[in-house]
């Protein structure tokens, strides 16, 4: 499996290990923010779902992209990061595809 990450992401086994330290910090990290977020609105486990859902959901698909990019840095990974948010964001069509731009 992590034979198959390096060939696909094209990266050394020491940049695959710390690629990996990115997203599991990313995750967690993006995970507390949003029940802090959560429980500083004031919103409870007896509040309807709804609005819980909706608030996480936004702060983890929107705040998990800047952690991401924030936490990568300090690992040495921004590059490789920036690359991944670029492609993600072009999916979305925040970016436009260059002519000359290898996918």
């Amino acid at each position: 499996m992590f034979e198959k990450l390096k060939q696909r992401w094209k990266v050394s086994g020491t940049q695959l290990f710390l690629i990996l330290c990115v997203f599991a910090i990313t995750g967690t990290t993006t995970a507390y923010i949003s029940k802090a977020i959560t429980g500083w609105i004031g919103l409870t486990p007896d509040s309807p779902l709804w609005q819980r859902a909706c608030l996480r959901g936004s702060v983890l698909l929107f705040g998990y992209q800047v952690i991401i990019l924030l936490v990568s840095i300090p690992f040495g990974q921004f590059q490789f990061f920036w690359n991944y948010e670029k492609k993600i964001l072009k999916r979305l069509g925040f970016f436009k595809n260059e002519p000359n731009a290898n996918p």
